[in-house]
């Protein structure tokens, strides 16, 4: 996952305080280029972090995902850790707490704890 820092946390930002929305708006809330945010949603699209949603197949109307919501939680990570992407999907087996808690932000239930009765 190879993301634009400021434009592509500013353009996931602008999402989760204004909820679905378009380019042009977009441009105001991050003062990025209509073109550049242009390019960029169809890669946020592509990582799952905006999802396009109708009702017309060209209507350019996006909302953030639960990833994306994950995301714009751990942005200050984003060049400490080899794969954003990785802290992202939530925990496995060997996973630490801040997978977890991407988990929790993207909505996902806690795992059930697994005791011998």
């Amino acid at each position: 996952m190879k993301l634009r820092r400021p434009t592509d946390f500013l353009i996931l930002a602008a999402l989760e305080e204004t909820g679905r929305n378009v380019a042009t708006n977009l441009q105001a809330h991050t003062d990025k280029s209509r073109k550049n945010i242009n390019t960029r949603l169809p890669v946020l699209e592509d990582y799952g972090l905006v999802r396009k949603i109708g009702p017309a197949e060209r209507s350019g109307l996006y909302e953030i995902t639960q990833t994306g919501k994950a995301a714009l939680v751990y942005r200050d990570q984003y060049d400490e850790v080899d794969d954003f992407a990785t802290l992202l999907e939530g925990p496995t087996a060997d996973a630490g707490q801040e997978s977890a808690e991407a988990a929790f932000v993207r909505g996902e239930p806690e795992p059930e704890d697994e005791t011998d009765e």
